[in-house]
């Protein structure tokens, strides 16, 4: 675990970031705080005392409330890597997060985003084999 540097960023340096590239595209920052809440079952206040509390993204997800079960609906490519196959799970959950947010900034409706029940996704739909 100790050997990705990103495991040792803190959410709180993390986080601004999302907020500008969702809001560069039209996005807000209730909507990428949404989705994070979505993924990991924080809730309002306790994503703000992440944020305040300086903890790193090992920290953040070690704590996170309950991941959601939907989260391997998420498939795709983040930095070149799928994220369905990341085996380090504290990866693969980053990236998760990381692919939420360029779902948002892209546009995708959140009912999509969310990988709701009915909405129709190409990222969530089942693979030929």
């Amino acid at each position: 675990m100790d050997g990705h540097r990103v495991f040792r960023m803190s959410f709180a340096s993390i986080h601004p970031l999302y907020v500008q590239k969702a809001e560069k595209k039209g996005r807000s920052r209730a909507e990428v705080d949404e989705v994070i809440r979505w993924l990991t079952g924080y809730d309002e206040a306790g994503l703000e005392e992440a944020i305040d509390d300086g903890r790193d993204l090992a920290t953040f997800f070690a704590n996170a409330p309950a991941m959601n079960p939907n989260a391997e609906l998420i498939t795709g490519v983040v930095c070149g890597v799928r994220v369905e196959q990341i085996d380090d799970p504290l990866m693969q959950q980053i990236r998760y997060m990381d692919k939420l947010v360029d779902e948002l900034a892209r546009g995708k409706k959140m009912a999509s985003i969310l990988r709701s029940p009915g909405a129709a996704t190409v990222s969530a739909a089942p693979r030929s084999r």
